[in-house]
């Protein structure tokens, strides 16, 4: 990226409350949405700021901010990720709340929008510190959510373990077992089979789908990803494995790398794990996530952070299908030139809604206390959002819209008739 683009990239509002609001109020004016249904939507129902102290391994107390936002439940309970990063804000769980509603409504699961946050560093603490600061977390908001009220469930830098810990703080304080109250547990604490890959495995039945479309071979497509955490290396192993798909580029926070005749997943995520990074793999040239971004390849996957396709690099995409595993990585002004260059973009809130959906039959398994295997999860989730990315594409093909701009058209409807119904306005 030159100085000038920089200088440009300064300009451009990459507030995601603010980009959750705007892409709202476009779809407002498209449905000519009521007012006062427009006024609840576009704002969290609660929000909920805690600090939590914590005593650290060396004796000291150190007091963490959390939040936990509910955006809205006229669908049903909130459901949602904990986010632990050390530069978590509270507009960052607001965005991610809103858009936690319409990725359920666009699913059609019985559940709200909700998120929340520690601004923290796991990197930098221990097991014990962790283990503290989770159930922490938890016993300072534990009035606030539950099985029928708010649901989280892992995000950045949780995992199976902190939810297990979060689980059984809730249940210590409601003094019995509610493995309902949290989703993403170990299966043996009754979190549900192939939820470690839902997202990954969610977003590549959408991106099997989108091929179609496109008139795209999968089998050996070139594939780039961008961000490989969880949800990027199960992305670029199962591309491979379910489709064929040659992975050339691969990134993270501190750069990344390319090979035009493929690299092996597995071997670039064995590398990050020795290494910290998947810079300086054997055998591929160095890139910046920037340069990732504008390859010449078939698909690309932002499976990182938000706002890495803007208005200044869109006109600079060659890639056919834009498959938005991450929250957020496309601006509204992005969207709209992609469109107009024919870009086939498979929104964030319907390519990576795979989390949430499986983490809705884990809800299901536990209420009935019978779990399913494998086999019935994938199957499952493929109808569900096989289902849903064609009624964005027929939504975006009826309304000559882009497909971001179609799946706020089916999401936000369901909410709004939701809140009609219930007599809220």
């Amino acid at each position: 990226m030159t100085k000038a683009q920089k200088k440009d990239q300064k300009l451009i509002s990459t507030n995601p409350f603010e980009i959750a609001q705007k892409q709202c109020d476009n779809c407002a004016d498209f449905l000519n949405l009521d007012p006062n249904i427009h006024a609840i939507i576009r704002v969290p129902k609660r929000e909920i700021h805690v600090s939590i102290p914590v005593r650290m391994d060396n004796g000291s107390v150190k007091v963490f901010q959390g939040f936990r936002v509910v955006h809205n439940d006229a669908l049903g309970p909130a459901k949602g990720g904990i986010r632990f990063h050390p530069h978590e804000t509270i507009d960052t769980v607001r965005a991610l709340a809103t858009w936690m509603t319409w990725k359920s409504s666009l699913l059609n699961l019985p559940l709200g929008g909700g998120k929340g946050g520690v601004i923290c560093n796991p990197k930098e603490m221990s097991m014990g510190e962790l283990e503290r600061l989770s159930r922490g977390y938890i016993s300072s908001l534990w009035q606030f959510i539950g099985p029928e009220a708010d649901i989280p469930a892992p995000d950045v830098y949780t995992n199976p373990q902190i939810m297990a810990w979060m689980m059984d703080e809730y249940s210590k304080i409601a003094g019995k077992n509610q493995f309902g109250v949290i989703t993403g547990k170990p299966p043996v604490l009754g979190g549900s089979l192939g939820r470690g890959d839902a997202t990954a495995r969610g977003g590549l039945y959408v991106l099997r789908e989108a091929a179609k479309v496109c008139g795209l071979d999968l089998n050996g497509a070139s594939v780039a990803v961008q961000g490989y955490g969880n949800a990027g290396y199960h992305v670029a192993s199962l591309a491979g494995t379910l489709f064929g798909c040659k992975i050339t580029a691969i990134s993270d926070s501190r750069g990344g790398l390319y090979n035009k005749d493929g690299l092996d997943p597995q071997s670039v995520y064995e590398h990050k794990m020795k290494s910290g990074s998947v810079i300086n793999y054997p055998g591929a040239k160095a890139i910046s996530n920037e340069e990732l971004l504008e390859l010449d390849v078939d698909v690309i996957c932002p499976c990182a952070l938000e706002n890495v396709i803007t208005e200044i690099n869109a006109p600079r995409v060659k890639a056919a299908i834009i498959a938005e595993f991450a929250n957020g990585p496309t601006t509204p002004e992005a969207d709209e030139i992609l469109y107009q260059k024919g870009v086939h973009l498979l929104p964030d809130f319907l390519c990576n809604a795979g989390g949430v959906t499986v983490s809705y039959f884990e809800m299901v398994q536990n209420f009935s206390m019978y779990y399913w295997d494998e086999e019935a999860v994938y199957e499952r989730l493929d109808k569900k959002i096989t289902a849903a990315y064609h009624s964005v594409l027929n939504t975006s093909r009826e309304y000559k819209i882009n497909m971001r701009q179609a799946a706020y058209v089916v999401a936000v409807k369901r909410v709004a008739d939701a809140i009609k119904l219930r007599g809220w306005v």
